[in-house]
């Protein structure tokens, strides 16, 4: 099939153009030569296959386009702008749906947040976790959960720095949302790094102390990855998310969790792979225990990849996907 999508969630991404389809990726020029959300294109920090194109809008129209994967409410409108069809009615169409109710501007109140597709039938809304096909209000529009799969980065634990690693983006933006506020305790408990973007101060914001927490802005996933496996234990800190992919990447390079138990957290980290918990100082306990036993933190962490070969591999995602979209086209 020729897949229509935006690059809008990259490691999701990464993850679906392994498929056997032709995925077409808008790409639409930004001020100064940057690239506007409309079209990213294809990513620049993964390596993504051939099979993954970028198209301007102009030549789309000359693709024979099998199918689109919507991932926001205004790609309904790209869509007919630049293809002069209406998705679910003369394309077929997917919605796919990254967030948890309640991230985005206007989403309303939880747990009574309406989905923007829930007044319509003839597109069905993918949810990433059961946590969040439970907690929208879907409406009339079909729903079905294909949870996510993960390009293996492989085993590569050593656990060598006695440190603890996150993964967070825009906590200075994002704030309580993300964890931001718990960082100092966790600082308290071990030294810390943080990947990811918009880091720029934190330290200032939340007191922190830059010998206690280092932060590494936007490396490369490979770099990312390379460096979460030398680290002792991965941290979740996150209060409302859908499920971050930085999480189950970790898991995959076996990386023992100590978490909030709140969102999908609890589905994806079983017991044995690590600790989690609503209360803050049960969290540091376990940082502390496994920071002070290398031993324990590699079971836990061989525990945390086996469960996330079995539930999140990419074999089983590509399947359920090529499910969906077999769905929709007939």
């Amino acid at each position: 099939m020729k897949v229509l999508l935006w690059h809008v969630h990259g490691s999701w991404t990464t993850a679906f153009v392994q498929g056997p389809h032709e995925y077409l990726l808008p790409v639409v020029a930004g001020p100064g030569g940057s690239r506007s959300p409309d079209g990213l294109g294809r990513a620049r920090t993964w390596d993504w296959p051939a099979s993954a194109r970028e198209v301007t809008p102009e030549q789309l129209r000359d693709e024979d386009v099998d199918v689109v994967v919507l991932q926001r409410v205004r790609d309904l409108e790209l869509v007919r702008e630049w293809l002069g069809r209406d998705p679910g009615r003369d394309l077929p169409a997917v919605f796919l749906e990254h967030n948890a109710p309640g991230l985005e501007p206007g989403d309303g109140p939880v747990p009574h947040t309406r989905h923007p597709l829930a007044d319509r039938s003839d597109i069905p809304i993918a949810h990433v976790t059961h946590f969040n096909e439970l907690f929208y209000d879907n409406g009339r529009a079909p729903t079905t959960v294909i949870e996510h799969g993960i390009v293996d980065p492989g085993e590569r634990y050593t656990g060598e720095l006695a440190r603890a690693a996150v993964v967070v983006n825009e906590p200075v933006r994002r704030g309580r949302t993300v964890g931001a506020d718990l960082l100092p305790g966790l600082a308290a408990a071990a030294p810390v790094d943080v990947f990811g973007m918009g880091l720029a101060g934190l330290h200032e914001q939340h007191g922190l102390d830059p010998g206690r927490v280092v932060l590494h802005e936007d490396p490369p996933q490979a770099a990312m990855h390379a460096e979460l496996a030398r680290r002792r234990i991965y941290v979740h800190p996150v209060r409302w998310t859908s499920l971050g992919l930085a999480l189950l990447e970790a898991m995959h390079l076996g990386l023992p969790v100590v978490g909030l138990a709140t969102t999908e957290a609890v589905e994806a980290v079983p017991p044995g792979a690590g600790v989690l918990s609503t209360r803050p100082e049960a969290l540091w306990a376990a940082v502390r225990e496994f920071v002070h036993d290398p031993d324990a933190a590699r079971l836990a962490g061989k525990a945390a990849r086996a469960a996330a070969l079995e539930r999140y591999g990419l074999d089983r995602f590509l399947r359920d996907w090529d499910a969906l979209l077999e769905e929709v086209t007939r």
